[in-house]
């Protein structure tokens, strides 16, 4: 493979200076760096013929169409080798990972990923019209027979090696109805197939995209899923739907869009790609021993939490429903690769006449706590204009016997629960004070619990007074 590539870059460029092994996880593909004669190209060896072929064809498809692919300099179809553009080491997910705060998404990221979603449409649209379909492997579209090996792909290297319990008919079943209710997305575009962190290039501070050879015909939502619920890149809710909507501007500015309809298909395709990544974790992690795959489980099952919460599956699949639940209350799921996902602590503070807040983190679970027995300031003239967060109100209720045990209470329970989530790497927890106008007592209790949290323990503490704030984000 080596030689062949030397013969390559001599025969293009000249003589070879050096040639060094690149690193390769996901695949049977193997990669080196050659420089010599005052450049450098990627040499790249695929043991499959028919998906090099679809590389290759896509590559210099999309080069005419004006999308930043890498240039194809030679190939020697023989051997299994060809030549590309060098686009540097810097993955998104590296510059990701480099840049990244513990505040939150760096800024530079974001305008990445903004980029990189503004780019996709005119893989899927633009460049998918004139594509030659033909060179497709393993299958020219992502028919009923790709979803079933993904979702197999799921249960056989996933489910059985982790050891989660499912009762094979009655799951095919539900494959087989989830299968027809993806298929009526359509299946007229390209879809990228592996559209992730790792397989976009930073290079001058702009995105390249590789790694495109198992794309076939399929739907629009598939590639923007993979792309925000990618594990371990961990893109933030709000990032996530923010980003969502950008894309669908790009695409629609292409070809007119009907996003009703593709949001009523999307978060059965973000299901599908989690289900097939977990798939590739277990077949690299569980089968392969790759221990580094296993780092991405704990952020999958996060992300499967998440969307169960917020958005319940489109069609009746009991079966799958019970393995989805098993998976998102396994402590130990959550705990390979010893990934610490920091635990956030939503306090809130409310008023009873404008209802219970709703939970927005889709973690659904946490206490709320009535603060109505309490003395109420408000009924003190010289308090009523005040709030909970005024030294006023909050030495009035700090020197009242009753307040001071009803918060000793309360914050032994979220103590517990913190102490006990943290340990399950668990991520979300809402905790609510409410009182009658959400003025005084609420938030004078959610001021002093968020204050004790941030003293005694390593966790994420954001709060919202809803009644203060109505028009305020809940977790600012």
């Amino acid at each position: 493979m080596e030689e062949a590539l030397l013969q390559l870059f001599q025969a293009r460029y000249g003589a070879v200076d050096n040639l060094a092994p690149l690193k390769s996880d996901g695949s049977g593909r193997k990669y080196w760096r050659l420089s010599g004669a005052g450049r450098t190209a990627v040499g790249v060896h695929g043991p499959d013929a028919d998906e090099n072929r679809a590389f290759l064809v896509f590559s210099r498809h999309f080069r005419q169409c004006g999308l930043p692919v890498p240039e194809i300099y030679a190939e020697e179809a023989a051997h299994g080798v060809y030549l590309q553009e060098d686009l540097g080491d810097i993955t998104l997910f590296g510059f990701l990972a480099g840049h990244r705060l513990p505040s939150g998404f760096p800024a530079a990221a974001t305008a990445l990923y903004e980029k990189v979603v503004r780019l996709l449409p005119r893989f899927q649209i633009e460049a998918g019209r004139t594509l030659n379909y033909e060179v497709c492997y393993p299958r020219p579209s992502f028919d009923q027979r790709s979803i079933l090996w993904d979702l197999n792909y799921f249960k056989y290297y996933f489910l059985r090696l982790a050891g989660i319990p499912f009762h094979e008919q009655q799951l095919e079943d539900d494959f087989q109805r989830f299968a027809a209710f993806l298929l009526e997305a359509g299946q007229d575009h390209f879809l990228y197939r592996d559209f992730q962190s790792r397989n976009i290039m930073i290079r001058n501070g702009e995105p390249w995209f590789i790694d495109y050879q198992g794309g076939r015909r399929g739907p629009l939502q598939y590639d923007i899923a993979s792309l925000l619920y990618d594990a371990k890149a961990d893109v933030p809710p709000q990032l996530r739907d923010r980003l969502l909507h950008v894309y669908l501007d790009a695409a629609n500015e292409i070809a007119p869009l009907q996003r009703e309809r593709f949001l009523h298909y999307y978060p059965a395709y973000v299901l599908v790609r989690i289900m097939q990544a977990m798939g590739a974790y277990g077949l690299r992690g569980f089968y392969e021993r790759k221990t580094h795959f296993l780092q991405s489980i704990p952020y999958a099952v996060r992300n499967l939490e998440y969307l169960l919460q917020t958005s319940p599956l489109p069609v009746e699949l009991p079966a799958l429903s019970r393995v989805f639940q098993a998976l998102v209350s396994s402590s130990k799921l959550r705990h390979y690769g010893q990934v610490d996902l920091q635990l956030t602590v939503r306090v809130q503070s409310f008023s009873f006449k404008e209802g219970m807040p709703q939970d927005d983190s889709g973690h659904g679970g946490g206490f709320v706590f009535d603060c109505r027995a309490l003395p109420n300031p408000g009924r003190h003239e010289r308090f009523a204009p005040l709030t909970g967060k005024d030294r006023e109100v909050a030495d009035f209720l700090k020197n009242d016997a009753a307040v001071r045990e009803f918060l000793r209470h309360a914050i032994a329970l979220v103590d517990r629960s913190v102490e006990n989530y943290r340990n399950r790497n668990f991520t979300n927890l809402t905790v609510a004070f409410g009182c009658t106008g959400g003025r005084h007592r609420s938030v004078y209790c959610a001021e002093r619990l968020a204050e004790h949290l941030r003293l005694q323990h390593p966790v994420q503490v954001k709060v919202a007074h809803l009644a203060l704030e109505p028009a305020a984000a809940p977790a600012s």
